[in-house]
């Protein structure tokens, strides 16, 4: 377990723990916070805060560029909106990039990658056409990866704007068709809550659902703290406006049959950010391995934990697909790698 990665969440959760840090252990943590792409977030935390003035500089700089990657990502939605406008479908923004449209807490430094919304699946085709128009271009050129994201996962194969060179993950649903859960996509949309602007945002319970599945149903736990900490954000702020927002969040995590990795996600937040929720029954080998894997990084922010790194890999794409396919998808995937390195 890193030291320093468990200083960062604890810095995150009680800012004034920033009040007893030395030189030495600031370079570890903000360089952590770099690794984890969580440095926003913490300049954000720590406002107000008598600091070091060469951390303060550091942190002034965090908050610029959130400031702008903020503006980018809103930017890159109204295009998406104009783009998508004529087909007249709902468009559902995702992550980091709803959490800045909305004003929610969690977007609050966030660093936003690649802009990512959810149209109906009868649209899918139609939405890609527009997007080619508009100036997206395709980023995968592989013709099986392309086949494969087409025929097998929850998302068009990702574009990159020529111009603009910003990428856009176009789903109809959150989930691989092939994954062991099945979210209710009817169910996100119906409850999808209008921004005013011809663009919508999850539900509540579904944001924090969808963060939750994101997490430990769809991948290896990379980026992870970030995500967790997504989650603590919201689960504060919407239970700071409604006292029954966790009972009804576990009613809804009970229809996207979600409610296992919605406890262990409300588990891992509590235990390393303090969200105040109840720990529910716990997994102690899952929840050990979870927290060994978030933790994986060293204060130069190198990941550490080879094994459990490679555990929760092999996890995520197990997950994902049944057996065979997935024997298949990794021969064919390290085929093509070694034919490149070859080259």
């Amino acid at each position: 377990m890193s030291d320093a990665a468990h200083l960062l969440c604890r810095l995150l959760a009680v800012p004034e723990t920033a009040l007893t840090l030395d030189t030495g252990r600031w370079g570890e943590v903000i360089t952590v916070a770099r690794a984890e792409l969580l440095i926003g977030s913490l300049a954000y935390r720590l406002r107000g805060l008598p600091l070091p003035a060469r951390v303060e500089a550091i942190l002034a700089a965090a908050v610029r560029s959130a400031e702008e990657g903020r503006r980018q990502a809103l930017w890159e939605a109204e295009m998406a909106r104009r783009a998508l406008a004529p087909l007249g479908c709902p468009v559902i923004l995702l992550k980091g990039t709803a959490f800045v449209a909305a004003g929610l807490d969690a977007g609050q430094g966030r660093h936003i990658g690649d802009l990512d919304i959810l149209v109906p699946r009868v649209a899918l085709d139609a939405a890609e056409t527009a997007l080619l128009a508009a100036g997206w271009e395709w980023v995968k050129p592989d013709p099986y990866d392309d086949s494969y994201y087409r025929r097998w996962m929850h998302e068009l194969p990702p574009l990159i704007h020529r111009e603009r060179d910003r990428m856009i993950d176009v789903h109809h649903t959150i989930l691989p068709p092939t994954a062991r859960l099945t979210p209710d996509t009817a169910q996100l949309f119906a409850a999808a809550a209008p921004l005013g602007n011809g663009l919508s945002i999850l539900s509540p319970e579904d944001m924090v659902i969808h963060a939750a599945i994101h997490l430990f149903a769809d991948g290896d736990l990379s980026g992870g703290l970030r995500n967790l900490w997504d989650i603590d954000r919201l689960v504060r702020e919407f239970t700071g406006l409604d006292a029954d927002f966790l009972a009804r969040l576990a009613a809804r995590a009970d229809l996207h049959q979600a409610a296992q990795v919605v406890s262990r996600a409300l588990r891992a937040a509590h235990l390393l950010f303090d969200t105040p929720v109840e720990e529910g029954r716990a997994e102690r080998l899952f929840d050990t391995a979870a927290r060994r894997r978030l933790l994986a990084r060293d204060g130069w922010g190198r990941g550490t934990r080879p094994a459990t790194r490679f555990a929760f890999y092999v996890r995520s794409h197990w997950l994902r697909m049944p057996p065979a396919m997935l024997a298949r998808h990794l021969w064919i995937k390290a085929r093509s790698r070694g034919r490149r390195e070859s080259a």
